[in-house]
């Protein structure tokens, strides 16, 4: 994993000094940005494998920075910030970001979130290939795997890489009941800590996009007290409004 390049964002030097002195040890090489007009110049000529990226910023903020990537590039966003009220965390993930950590944190854990990232990102980044080759198609919705696409019916929706990954997982083992740290384990490629707040708001996202009733879920159901299926018996259709 030596030589992948990171960029680090963020508009207090010492915390961007010290990201970059733990990535750097371990080989990295580690690009730097104040601020989010800087960040965007730096990805388009860089184009990093992994940023690590700031909520509270000036000159444009970290929200803003990640819609404006994700419009080309499904390379991992993991945001760092000192704020841990959901609203703030849920915004992150809703514009595209993979993953987050509140400040103050252990650098040796964001590195270990930023290795397992990459391992589960090679290659859907700014240059995806995929080497797998199947199609799924369970109740009206049709996974391509190669292509990285999802049909509801005729018609593809749009899904972030994430919850890509999501969907995949829970669909390739319909009807097995995965516990949040396992599934955030086989997703995320990390140690949840405990905290499965990002599963669950990329849970919600994605019932957005293909449930036909997401307040009702079909496909993607919740069993309580362990965590998530994917709801499915050969030979029905799911009906979409």
């Amino acid at each position: 994993m030596s030589g992948n390049k990171i960029m680090v964002v963020d508009d207090e030097p010492d915390i961007t000094e010290l990201i970059t002195l733990y990535l750097e040890r371990d080989g990295f090489d580690v690009y730097q940005a104040d601020n989010g007009e800087d960040a965007l110049r730096l990805a388009q000529s860089v184009k990093p494998d992994l940023i690590i990226l700031d909520i509270q910023m000036k000159r444009l903020d970290g929200i803003e920075v990640c819609k404006r990537i994700r419009i080309e590039s499904g390379v991992p966003i993991l945001f760092v910030s000192a704020m841990s009220d959901d609203t703030d965390i849920i915004h992150g993930l809703e514009v595209g970001g993979d993953d987050y950590i509140t400040k103050p944190f252990s650098p040796s854990q964001l590195v270990a979130r930023v290795k397992a990232h990459l391992r589960r990102h090679q290659g859907n980044g700014w240059n995806r290939q995929v080497q797998q080759d199947e199609v799924l198609s369970l109740g009206g919705l049709t996974i391509d795997i190669p292509a990285r696409t999802v049909h509801i019916q005729e018609a593809e929706i749009s899904l972030s890489v994430k919850e890509f990954d999501l969907l995949l997982c829970l669909a390739q083992a319909p009807n097995r009941t995965f516990p949040l740290d396992e599934l955030y384990a086989l997703v995320w490629g990390a140690d949840s800590m405990g905290d499965t707040r990002t599963l669950m708001v990329h849970i919600s996202n994605l019932r957005k996009k293909v449930e036909p009733d997401p307040a009702n879920p079909q496909f993607i159901v919740t069993v309580r007290g362990v965590g998530y299926k994917f709801h499915y018996k050969e030979g029905t259709s799911h009906v979409y409004r």
